[in-house]
């Protein structure tokens, strides 16, 4: 027996703001809302194939790089458009040491935390 993902905890300020960035870039839809955080995932809601993300009210601050980040990957374009939607959404570029000779596009969401875009193009489930 093993164990699957099933959610992802993201601390944040705005958890309203990461929510609409979130489900902007990964076509996620709001679960649930409980004590100021929000649940965001698949239409089909928890427990399918995707995880969904937990964005919990933090006071914290961010600091330094992310020890565990998201990396993306486009289903319905290539990865040049997707990194036009992507920053469209709200995403900035971040440099975390690349060498610029990488085939993925290193990103922030709106409160600096970071992701990647790679450049496979998945099926869409």
């Amino acid at each position: 027996m093993a164990c699957r993902i099933s959610e992802l905890v993201l601390d944040c300020h705005d958890p309203d703001r990461l929510a609409a960035f979130w489900c902007e870039v990964l076509d996620y839809v709001e679960l649930d809302r409980d004590d100021g955080s929000i649940e965001i995932g698949p239409r089909e809601g928890f427990g399918g194939p995707q995880p969904t993300m937990i964005l919990s009210p933090s006071e914290d601050p961010k600091t330094g790089k992310l020890r565990l980040h998201i990396d993306v990957n486009a289903t319905d374009r290539d990865q040049p458009a997707e990194l036009e939607r992507l920053l469209a959404a709200g995403a900035t570029p971040v440099d975390v040491g690349q060498t610029g000779e990488e085939s993925w596009h290193t990103l922030a969401d709106p409160e600096g935390n970071e992701f990647c875009l790679l450049r496979t193009r998945l099926s869409p489930l």
